[in-house]
């Protein structure tokens, strides 16, 4: 398999350390919600966890949306923060189009999953979020075949690839379901939006040379036709002179 290296014009024009501030900036903000959100409620003991996704319950459909933002304790909030700014900024800096897609798709769609499918508990926390990026640079990263994909491919997969084991039911109080939706969520959008975001590829001098011999023989053969042997005239053999003939009286 063909690694291609992106084209450098490309990258500088559209690669800035700005842009990556932006990424990790997004990322950071949206890691900063949720560890103030875990403060608020421990602080003043609102018992937010009860706002988590239940399983064919129609309150427990709210968790859809909040279930992401709660963590039981600190130590489930630490487990899910350097995942999500790590994989939070690789998502927007090196998939800014397919992010819009992505993001809402896992935030929703695993919690809906798990809401129809899930065992009979209340579930919450990021880590859905966090399977279902990390799955998404994975696989994405591969399909595209270029050397920064599959940079942060190799990068996910070496600091995060023991995650693998969350998506089985190993582990009492540990919601599987949520971390296996959102996987597959992340692998089938990977196949599905593995067209955009893909940087053109570099163009090496000798490509080039080879396109322009090409199109000069091709434009030559056209303008000179090649022509063939030439035969010989032939003229056609002259009628025989009618031959005389007496008549009998």
């Amino acid at each position: 398999m063909q690694i291609h290296t992106p084209d450098p014009d490309y990258l500088a024009a559209t690669d800035s350390p700005a842009r990556f501030r932006a990424a990790a900036l997004l990322a950071a903000l949206f890691v900063a919600g949720i560890a103030l959100v875990h403060v608020v409620d421990h602080l003043l003991g609102l018992g937010l966890a009860r706002f988590g996704v239940v399983p064919r319950e129609l309150a427990g459909l709210r968790g859809v949306l909040a279930a992401p933002l709660l963590h039981a304790d600190l130590g489930h909030l630490v487990s899910n923060v350097v995942p999500l700014l790590v994989g939070g900024t690789l998502l927007l800096y090196l998939y800014p189009d397919s992010s819009r897609f992505v993001l809402p798709a896992v935030y929703v769609g695993s919690g809906l999953a798990v809401w129809i499918a899930a065992r009979g508990s209340t579930h919450i926390g990021a880590s859905g979020l966090v399977y279902g990026i990390v799955a998404y640079i994975f696989v994405a990263g591969i399909l595209r075949r270029d050397r920064r994909a599959w940079a942060a491919s190799i990068l996910v997969a070496f600091l995060y690839g023991a995650m693998v084991w969350g998506v089985l039911p190993l582990k009492t109080g540990v919601s599987w379901e949520t971390h296996l939706a959102a996987a597959l969520i992340g692998i089938v959008l990977a196949f599905v939006l593995r067209l955009r975001d893909v940087p053109p590829r570099k163009r090496y001098s000798w490509e080039d040379e080879d396109a322009n011999t090409d199109v000069g023989e091709d434009l030559a053969t056209a303008l000179n036709p090649p022509v063939g042997p030439v035969a010989p005239a032939r003229s056609a053999p002259l009628p025989a002179p009618p031959t005389a003939r007496a008549d009998s009286a």
